[in-house]
């Protein structure tokens, strides 16, 4: 009977002893849950993803460079590039703000402006004609389903002169006419300085031109658009 008591008195001291102790002695940890189980092994987290921070990051969602069809949402941009661009020179704009507007309402689809980050830098305004050589009705008239096209001006901002955009941009526009349908050719009229600039881009000389403003002679240039396009990355075809 001692023995058994003294047993008994052990195992109530053993429990209190035990309830001293803190509650988390007795939980394992996650890893050793991890490593004890039979199914699984141990793992590590992989390091947290990088943030950047928003002052690294783009100020601005707009793509950095863009060739697209102007509106007449564009006109303001087109006629002040315009207007610095020729009247410096030679005192004339090739067409007016209202000419502007007029043609990118009834042929957007013969301009081609180049936007970078969102601002106009370069443009090409063209229209329909629907006769052998330009005359003075050329300059404001749009002819409709023809296969001529009257490029009336390619001109580029002053911050960007002088880097090759004005050749980009004419390569640009001449392969975009190429892949529309009914399109054979390209006309236009240029003071004799630019006429190496032109025929570098393909364009033959027809002779001079009849149209002549503000005692301004010009010599007209055709550039033929039939067969394939150019097989050339990024034709835009």
């Amino acid at each position: 009977m001692r023995s058994e008591t003294k047993r008994r008195r052990r195992r109530e001291q053993g429990r209190q002893e035990g309830w001293k102790q803190p509650f988390l002695y007795h939980q394992p940890t996650m890893t050793q849950k991890v490593s004890g189980s039979p199914f699984l092994k141990p793992f590590f987290l992989k390091t947290p993803v990088r943030v950047v921070s928003p002052l690294r990051q783009r100020r601005h969602t707009l793509p950095a460079s863009e060739f697209r069809n102007l509106t007449p949402q564009d006109a303001i941009s087109v006629f002040e590039i315009e207007r610095e661009a020729f009247v410096s020179v030679s005192g004339e704009c090739p067409l007016t703000l209202d000419e502007v507007l007029n043609f990118l309402g009834q042929c957007p689809e013969l301009s081609l402006g180049w936007f970078e980050e969102g601002q106009l830098v370069a443009f090409i305004i063209g229209s329909g004609w629907d006769k052998e050589r330009l005359s003075q009705e050329a300059m404001t008239q749009h002819v409709p389903d023809t296969p001529t096209v009257h490029i009336h001006v390619l001109s580029v901002h002053r911050h960007c002169r002088q880097q090759g955009k004005g050749s980009i941009l004419l390569w640009r526009y001449l392969q975009y006419l190429r892949c529309m349908p009914g399109l054979r050719r390209a006309l236009l009229i240029c003071e004799d300085f630019l006429v190496p600039f032109y025929r570098k881009a393909g364009f033959k000389e027809k002779g001079p031109s009849a149209i002549s403003v503000s005692n301004m002679h010009f010599q007209e240039m055709e550039y033929t658009l039939g067969g394939q396009a150019y097989a050339r990355r990024n034709s835009g075809c």
